[in-house]
């Protein structure tokens, strides 16, 4: 990276190959600086009549005990348990929280590509995350339409919670291999036309 502030950049390919969801980091907080970076990452992504279809929530501190609040009473409205769920919020010092703003409402925008080009941001951030050597894990699930969340977060009706982006460093000692039960890509594609 610029200045000497990163160690050298792995290879595109190889942080594709190699990215992995970290569940729990350390404790080193990344500074303001490297989480722009991961922003300045998401918004090249592939945005189809550049309607950029997204905002970003940085929590940390404070903040991610007051989700972690938020999401627990939204579970207990709901009669169900919050066993150990305040502490999910605090598995990473950092969580980058990803709005979807479609503009589907707009002439020749289809809103399904709204919806790939925030997964495209999504997989920017964890690449980039990745490349410098940052723990990472995307999660989503029923959380991100709690209204309790949403309204912690200020997410409008016309808006969605596209998942939460954990981040951190990896812990001393961590396991840092990829853990792979993915289909080979040979079993998945069909060649037509080739020879």
């Amino acid at each position: 990276m610029q200045n000497g502030a990163y160690p050298e950049a792995m290879e595109t390919y190889d942080a594709i190959m190699t990215r992995r969801s970290v569940p729990k980091t350390g404790e080193r907080v990344p500074d303001r600086q490297t989480i722009t970076k991961l922003i300045a990452a998401a918004v090249r992504a592939p945005t189809h009549h550049i309607t950029q279809p997204w905002r970003f929530i940085v929590l940390a501190g404070d903040s991610l005990k007051e989700l972690g609040e938020a999401w627990a009473r939204g579970v207990e409205r709901l009669g169900k348990k919050t066993n150990g769920l305040r502490e999910k919020a605090l598995r990473a010092p950092v969580v980058l929280c990803v709005i979807e703003t479609p503009k589907a409402h707009l002439p020749k925008v289809v809103e399904i590509e709204e919806h790939y080009s925030v997964g495209a941001a999504m997989q920017n951030i964890l690449l980039a995350a990745h490349s410098m050597g940052m723990a990472a894990m995307l999660r989503t699930g029923a959380t991100v339409s709690i209204s309790e969340v949403r309204q912690y977060l200020g997410v409008t009706d016309e808006e969605l919670v596209a998942g939460f982006v954990y981040l951190g460093y990896p812990q001393e000692g961590a396991d840092e291999r990829p853990r792979s039960r993915r289909t080979d890509c040979n079993e998945l594609t069909e060649w037509r036309g080739w020879n």
